[in-house]
């Protein structure tokens, strides 16, 4: 009973919060707040591969985010820390907490038995990945280094998957938003620096956990591959990443200005969407099915139209343990921009068309690339 009644309050707790964030999209006259995490430090190093210190370069790179963030108007940063010290973890997302931010940014670095290598982005969520969990894990058992961790984080236990469970449930209201950052910076660090992509994975971080904001967690890479390593530790490959993941918050920003700001970008109406599209020429793309791709989430939405802000013909697929929301369907690229754009004005600013041929999902690129042939 006692359970049940933790998780209703957790859930509602979690509603409210979620209101109360999207309320600040609306006012752009307030700071747009970025808390910058560099994962371990002090007494713990974090990870030792090929002998550098996770600790030290995680630091770095979020003190160069930071000094370029500070730089755009309208951003205000905040640092967990900003030298080498011991933070439990609890302590991480308080700060994030207190300061009311928008973002909470936790950078940190890979290692791995083998020769693994890449950049990966995490946000928070139940992930049925045994080599994500054990990312997870290593980042977790920081807990043990803490004093009295038994009855700060009562009943969790890093190595225990059936731990990670309770902990998803405040941080699934922010999951889209959070997916949404973490899908920039990835992008930036892959498409900007030719890095191996990891891709964005859902896993379970207690650093993530308790932030009643998106939250991401950036590994750079693997210190322990034997170029990969050497070059995170370099100052070039730091201010580098630095300079992507800084990018892909910037963009996150942008978009969401765009979404709110009436005066730069009028709100279109469906008839006008309706009349554009009977006007519009047609460029038809045979055998291919065009979609746009709204949002992708654990949770079961059901598609009516009050649930996607008065949208239409939004239909939904599950995929790679996440739930798709596409919105229209048509053969005409021209249409589908046009949906895109209508979708965008309508509170979706990262939407993004995607493209299907029987059945399966193919580059957008190839596809227009094919046809102009």
């Amino acid at each position: 009973m006692r359970t049940k009644i933790l998780i209703l309050f957790v859930l509602a707790l979690g509603s409210f919060l979620f209101y109360s964030f999207t309320g600040r999209y609306n006012n752009a006259t307030e700071p747009f707040v970025v808390v910058l995490d560099a994962g371990h430090g002090g007494k713990d190093p974090g990870n030792r591969g090929n002998g550098y210190k996770e600790k030290d370069i995680a630091l770095n790179v979020i003190l160069e985010i930071g000094k370029i963030l500070e730089k755009v108007e309208g951003i205000k940063v905040i640092y967990t820390r900003k030298t080498d010290v011991f933070l439990e973890l609890h302590e991480r997302a308080a700060i994030a907490n207190k300061a009311d931010a928008d973002v909470f940014v936790s950078v940190h670095c890979n290692s791995h038995h083998t020769q693994a290598y890449g950049a990966e982005t995490f946000v928070m969520g139940l992930s049925k990945s045994k080599q994500n969990l054990n990312t997870a894990k290593k980042e977790n058992e920081v807990i043990f280094l803490e004093d009295n961790y038994e009855e700060k984080y009562v009943g969790f236990d890093p190595n225990s998957p059936e731990s990670f469970i309770g902990l998803t449930i405040l941080q699934e209201e922010y999951l889209d938003q959070s997916i949404m950052l973490a899908g920039l910076i990835q992008n930036n660090m892959v498409n900007n620096l030719k890095r191996r992509d990891r891709s964005v994975k859902q896993d379970v971080f207690w650093v993530l956990h308790n932030t009643y904001m998106p939250s991401v967690l950036v590994e750079l890479g693997f210190l322990t591959h034997n170029s990969e390593g050497p070059y995170i530790n370099s100052k070039k490959g730091r201010n580098a990443m630095a300079k992507e993941i800084a990018n892909g918050i910037v963009t996150y920003r942008k978009n969401l200005l765009l979404a709110t700001n009436d005066s730069q970008n009028p709100i279109i109406t469906q008839e006008e969407i309706d009349k554009a599209m009977d006007e519009a020429e047609e460029k038809i793309y045979e055998d291919v099915i065009f979609k746009v791709q709204l949002l992708a989430s654990k949770k079961k939405i059901e598609t009516f139209a009050y649930n996607f802000n008065g949208l239409k013909d939004v239909n939904r697929h599950k995929e790679d343990g996440l739930y798709k929301y596409y919105y229209g369907k048509t053969s005409d690229y021209n249409k589908i921009r046009l949906m895109q754009t209508f979708a965008k004005d309508n509170g979706y600013p990262t939407c993004y068309v995607v493209a299907f041929k029987d059945g399966k999902k193919l580059k957008l690129s190839e596809v227009l690339k094919s046809e102009d042939k």
